[in-house]
């Protein structure tokens, strides 16, 4: 699958440690950069955990799909969100784990900046992990390869 880097929220990034709070993972998408995005065709958000999350206890994360009208996404609660996942137990994002969420097509009433955020919801705060998220047409030729590192 090709994918496009405009499209990229999160590269092997930290998960932060949201301690009951909202946090910006990665970067952000300009969408004046990257105009119709799918051009008509069904977009995905893919999530897939690099490095296990891991908390002082039985944490659990939300993920969510935001836009603002700045760059840098604001994590109160009064970005727009578009997607919101159900509560992740920190048991089950392990290394490889991968989540495809289809977005909406019908006038999605995006800000100019897409952003991606994490949510810790339950009493522990998260103590690692590193997750990857991006925008594609095509979850399902998606593969996770280990980088050619040496």
């Amino acid at each position: 699958m090709f994918m496009d880097s405009t499209l990229e929220f999160a590269d092997a990034s930290s998960i932060g440690t949201p301690n009951n709070s909202t946090v910006n993972v990665g970067s952000t998408v300009d969408s004046d950069l990257a105009r119709d995005i799918g051009a008509g065709q069904p977009v995905y958000l893919v999530i897939t955990v690099d490095t296990a999350v891991t908390s002082g206890g039985s944490a659990t994360v939300r993920f969510k799909m935001v836009s603002d009208g700045t760059s840098t996404i604001a994590t109160d609660g009064t970005a727009t969100e578009h997607m919101t996942t159900h509560d992740f137990p920190v048991a089950s994002l392990v290394a490889g784990y991968t989540v495809v969420i289809p977005l909406t097509s019908v006038n999605p009433s995006y800000e100019r900046y897409l952003g991606f955020q994490a949510q810790e919801t339950a009493s522990s705060a998260l103590t690692a992990g590193a997750i990857n998220a991006f925008l594609t047409i095509d979850p399902h030729g998606w593969q996770s390869y280990p980088d050619n590192i040496k």
